[in-house]
């Protein structure tokens, strides 16, 4: 079903618009499926389970790093990680920056934005974001390139709360673009909700269950 999965999904996005595959907690023969029906960018959250699967899977998979970064495991992913989603301090980046260099490679981040109600949801303030993107520390890491922001809703069903936390970063990120050319990617929506994001400006969309079905968690 995963191929089919993936045909109906990709035929409702915009053409602008970039699925991530999130695969995390699947087995690589369900990526490998993914893989043979077309797809090419998947997302993890956790690094050494992606690493795993990096190095048995074919090379020219884009992987997305979306979960919550543990600083002291970006040595990990940092010769192969095409996007970092979920980068929400200036120490995070430092790391990245350090950790790329090794590699002499230039490393993409999304800075994320707390838009969400809930307490767990990580993130930065919007005042926080804009001194970290106007920041001397900023200018000096040759190593790692902001091109845009990732916001996670909180998780409802009120399509209004949904809309208007949406509308909060699509509209930062309109506007920030303005003195930050290089900012090019919001990255906004889940299987339950990406396409109100998409109605918002978001320009990615991380789904997993509706493609690969439930999640096995390991207890």
């Amino acid at each position: 079903m995963i191929k089919e999965n993936l045909e109906e999904i990709k035929n409702k996005l915009p053409q602008e618009v970039t699925l991530v595959a999130v695969s995390k907690t699947k087995p690589i023969r369900d990526i490998q499926e993914a893989y043979d029906a077309g797809q090419r960018v998947f997302g993890e959250n956790k690094i050494q389970e992606m690493a795993t699967k990096y190095d048995a899977l074919p090379k020219d998979i884009e992987w997305h790093m979306i979960g919550h970064l543990q600083r002291n495991k970006v040595k990990y992913m940092a010769h192969f990680v095409s996007l970092i989603h979920g980068v929400d301090s200036l120490k995070t980046l430092q790391e990245i920056n350090k950790q790329a260099k090794k590699h002499h490679r230039v490393i993409n981040c999304l800075l994320q934005v707390k838009i969400a109600t809930e307490e767990s949801k990580f993130g930065l303030s919007f005042e926080e974001i804009n001194n970290i993107l106007t920041s001397d520390e900023i200018k000096s890491m040759e190593n790692i390139s902001i091109v845009g922001f990732m916001g996670m809703a909180t998780f409802t069903d009120n399509e209004s709360q949904l809309l208007n936390e949406f509308s909060s970063l699509e509209n930062f990120f309109n506007e920030q673009k303005k003195h930050h050319k290089e900012l090019t990617v919001l990255s906004m929506g889940m299987s339950g909700d990406y396409k109100l994001a998409i109605k918002k400006g978001s320009n990615m969309v991380r789904i997993g269950s509706s493609i690969f079905g439930i999640r096995n968690y390991i207890a």
